[in-house]
């Protein structure tokens, strides 16, 4: 396989990106805020709290006004980052969310943990649904990185966009999977990591791409060459990409820590009807229900977002895409 000199997987991780990026922009930017409902230290704010104590805003386990405090010093000329978990902010904020930072098009930064099924907590805390929820709001940005390289180019790439957005947070130590030395993140852009995948498409989003690329790795070795185009930006959704590399494979399958349902396959089976494209498609992800506790790796086998599922639904769609073209 000649995957993309950009990726670099080799078991490393970094510790905090978005701890290093946000203090890094405060040091730029004196108009950088911060602001958390009393989750600071689960959310990696607490080194830009020690750095800026006077624009680091304490709220409370009070996620609604957290956000509309935000949208007022937005309103100020301010930029604020705001942390909670994905949860707290898609589900019990919801109407905050979309009125008093998406509605006035507020620059506010909203930073979310617990993403998928990356937490040990259960439904009340795993975020399953945030980006169905949010991709239904207009207008509003959603990114979900991939990677420590990567969250911390996008926590800085977001500072320069003017407009509310929505990111997933991968807190701690964060896995290494693309090179930083040559690595560059774009908002609104998917990156074909590789392009020589003539039997079939795989299209991941965020630290998806990780399972994804053990995927294509397995299933090389069974003489199977995948495409392999990595999504860090969920909306606005790089159309033109995506398409290009939908007209060369009709057999497709989407990888997301997230449900099925109004996430990254919704984005590709939607655009593959609208522009007519003729895939058969096959959806990696949560599928509809609500999952239990446990530790990832336990979680991500139990629900079918490991490789190895990755690698059954795609010799699967090749069997489907035999018999469609048939």
């Amino acid at each position: 396989m000649n995957m993309d000199s950009q990726v670099a997987y080799e078991g490393k991780t970094m510790k905090g990106p978005f701890a290093k990026a946000i203090v890094e922009l405060g040091n730029e930017n004196d108009k950088i805020v911060a602001l958390t409902a009393d989750l600071g230290k689960y959310t990696d704010l607490y080194p830009f709290k020690e750095a800026f104590p006077e624009r680091y805003f304490q709220i409370g386990m009070a996620e609604q006004n957290l956000f509309g405090v935000a949208g007022g010093m937005a309103r100020t000329g301010l930029i604020p980052y705001v942390t909670t978990y994905g949860v707290f902010a898609t589900r019990r904020a919801n109407e905050q969310l979309a009125i008093d930072i998406n509605y006035g098009r507020a620059n506010v930064k909203i930073v979310c943990g617990l993403p998928g099924l990356t937490t040990f907590a259960g439904p009340t805390h795993q975020a399953i649904e945030d980006l169905a929820i949010l991709r239904s709001m207009p207008g509003m940005t959603i990114l979900d990185p991939c990677d420590a390289v990567e969250l911390y180019q996008a926590t800085k790439a977001i500072a320069e966009f003017d407009g509310p957005v929505y990111m997933r947070l991968q807190r701690g130590e964060v896995p290494v999977f693309f090179d930083e030395n040559s690595y560059k993140f774009e908002l609104g852009r998917a990156k074909v990591l590789n392009s020589d995948g003539e039997d079939l498409l795989i299209i991941s989003l965020g630290l998806m791409t990780r399972h994804a690329f053990e995927a294509v790795l397995a299933l090389e070795k069974e003489g199977i060459k995948a495409t392999l185009v990595h999504v860090s930006t969920l909306k606005p959704f790089d159309t033109e990409t995506i398409l290009e590399q939908l007209y060369k494979s009709r057999a497709v399958v989407t990888c997301e820590n997230h449900t099925v349902m109004g996430g990254l396959g919704s984005c590709v089976a939607e655009m593959a009807a609208l522009h007519g494209a003729p895939i058969v498609l096959r959806m990696v992800g949560v599928q509809d229900v609500y999952a239990t506790c446990g530790s990832t790796p336990f979680l991500f086998k139990r629900y079918g977002l490991d490789s190895a599922t990755i690698v059954e639904h795609s010799r699967e769609v090749l069997h489907a895409k035999e018999k469609f073209v048939s």
